[in-house]
């Protein structure tokens, strides 16, 4: 994740779902004989009721449509600018609101998720939200209506998140739980971490990995010949997943990540980002003396500025410090886990992904 622009507040945006729910209000009032509204409001779960420009519509026999261009703030979001589109149109008596995956919206095929298997994957509280908008829009008449999702070119942004190892097939996730982007927030990337094991779970898998980047996620699964549901795109959040872990357990975790990545880990940090502090050179270079180097080669590990330069020294001198940094890393691991049911285990690979150590629970 890129670092936030610090020259000013940093703006919020709204969530797919919120998006979805005024593109559905939109024409749901055009549905019923209105005009469609230049601007809709929403009431979000936390009581909030932003307006929403429609950015286009359209209305023929049986059916409306509308759409609302994601505005996601100062966030980082892939699906920034995307245009969330509903069309509406007449269900049978008492069927109420029933939702499809139009073109770019995702359909789910794997257990685990908050939606049963062929379900369109618009998640329970966009559904609600919708529900709740068009509720407002009807006024009193019957909202039996059948709401199509779409996104245009939903389906190449989505090869961008992490839809596919979640078995959400053909497009996007309509998400939010509170309608509202944070910029550089880490739930989205909490609530990736949660689902992703939920997926493993009800898939049978027993072994998953959790790593801190895309190379030592390869190594791992090339190390354990592990599937790709199987890898947890944990990034810097080691804690995050733990803790979920310990209440959603599978029998094997390995911890995965490159040697700086876990030279935090191993220094009791749970977040391995660099805002949440820097290496320990000075600690690092006692563990280098406790493999066996004197006092000039913990010198110059003590005044290295990065965790490559020590393993270097280490290398060149036959000293084993990436096998203490994978067993200190383990000890933290361990410790965060909390006495869970499952056997815990690190690895530790360089730059190019080759192994340099694990550390076996």
């Amino acid at each position: 994740m890129s670092a936030p622009p610090q020259d000013r507040p940093l703006r919020r945006g709204w969530t797919t779902g919120a998006c979805a729910a005024a593109a559905a209000r939109g024409a749901a009032e055009a549905l019923w004989g209105g005009e469609f509204p230049a601007t809709v409001p929403v009431a979000l779960p936390g009581g909030e009721r932003p307006e929403f420009a429609l950015a286009m519509h359209e209305a023929g026999a049986g059916w409306a449509r509308a759409g609302v261009v994601k505005d996601a703030g100062d966030d980082p979001d892939v699906t920034h600018g995307a245009l969330i589109v509903a069309t509406l149109r007449h269900g049978p008596p008492g069927s109420a609101v029933t939702f499809r995956a139009g073109p770019g919206v995702g359909t789910v095929t794997k257990p685990g998720l908050p939606l049963p298997v062929g379900e369109p994957a618009i998640n329970p509280v966009p559904r609600q939200m919708i529900a709740a908008a068009i509720a407002e829009a009807a006024k009193g008449r019957a909202s039996d209506l059948i709401v199509e999702i779409s996104v245009p070119g939903g389906e190449a942004i989505a090869k961008k998140t992490m839809n596919g190892r979640l078995g959400i097939v053909g497009g996007l996730s309509i998400l939010g739980t509170t309608g509202i982007v944070v910029p550089y927030s880490c739930a989205a990337w909490i609530h990736s971490i949660h689902r992703g094991i939920d997926v493993a779970r009800a898939t049978g898998i027993a072994h998953i990995a959790g790593a801190t980047g895309s190379t030592s996620e390869a190594a791992v699964a090339k190390l354990y010949d592990l599937e790709e549901t199987a890898l947890i795109d944990m990034g810097d959040f080691v804690g995050g997943m733990l803790k979920y872990l310990r209440l959603h357990p599978v029998p094997r975790v390995t911890v995965a990540g490159g040697l700086a990545k876990m030279v935090k880990l191993a220094q009791g940090r749970l977040d391995l980002h660099s805002r949440k502090g820097e290496i320990d050179f000075a600690a690092l270079a006692g563990w280098l003396a406790e493999a066996g180097a004197g006092p000039e080669l913990v010198s110059r590990a003590a005044e290295a500025n990065t965790a490559l330069e020590v393993l270097e020294i280490s290398r060149a001198n036959g000293l084993g410090i990436a096998g203490l940094v994978a067993a200190r890393a383990l000890a933290t691991a361990i410790a965060a886990a909390n006495g869970a049911p499952f056997r815990l285990d690190v690895a530790v690979f360089d730059r190019d992904g080759n192994l340099l150590a694990t550390a076996p629970s």
